[in-house]
């Protein structure tokens, strides 16, 4: 005699104990996303996001050091050029220390000295050029207006000869 259709399937005991010991795990692995998330990377995150601050352009200037890039001119065509140092130091609201000035975390850690790293291009005096004009972009456009910029007291302890450093672009968003 077949069962009717509609009757309830009973599992047994090892399929109960399977189910139940799945659920359990699922809901284990939850609770400890949601532990590792706010007791443990939420700090994290916070200590290396940048706060924001106030910044005032103090000195723009080239020291006269020139830097290696590279460039790429298709598929199999590399090579390096040269490109001048350019140093924006600012004064921000975080603290009262003069600072380096960078476009973002990835520029800080390419070139610690200079504030910009142009894109490169194959000619040294096309580089050359494209510095001029941010720093003739920084002297006179900005000047001493004062704008947004974030400070980061963590990536500052880890850089070399600047004490501080300042940011024009959030590292992360949370």
């Amino acid at each position: 005699m077949a069962k009717p259709r509609g009757a309830p399937y009973e599992y047994t005991e090892a399929e109960d104990k399977s189910i139940r010991l799945g659920l359990f795990l699922i809901v284990s692995g939850v609770v400890a996303l949601f532990v590792l998330g706010f007791c443990w990377l939420s700090p994290a995150l916070r200590e290396l996001q940048g706060q924001a601050a106030r910044c005032t352009v103090l000195s723009v200037q080239q020291p006269g050091e020139l830097f290696e890039c590279t460039f790429s001119c298709g598929a199999a065509c590399r090579g390096t050029a040269l490109y001048p140092c350019l140093q924006v130091y600012v004064s921000h609201s975080a603290s009262a220390a003069r600072a380096l000035l960078h476009h973002d975390e990835h520029q800080l850690l390419a070139n610690p000295k200079c504030s910009f790293i142009p894109p490169c291009a194959r000619e040294n005096q096309k580089n050359s050029e494209i510095v001029a004009h941010w720093q003739e972009y920084w002297k006179e456009e900005v000047g001493s207006q004062p704008f947004t910029c974030y400070f980061n007291q963590h990536l500052s302890r880890n850089v070399g000869r600047e004490s501080q450093n300042c940011f024009l672009h959030s590292v992360l968003h949370c």
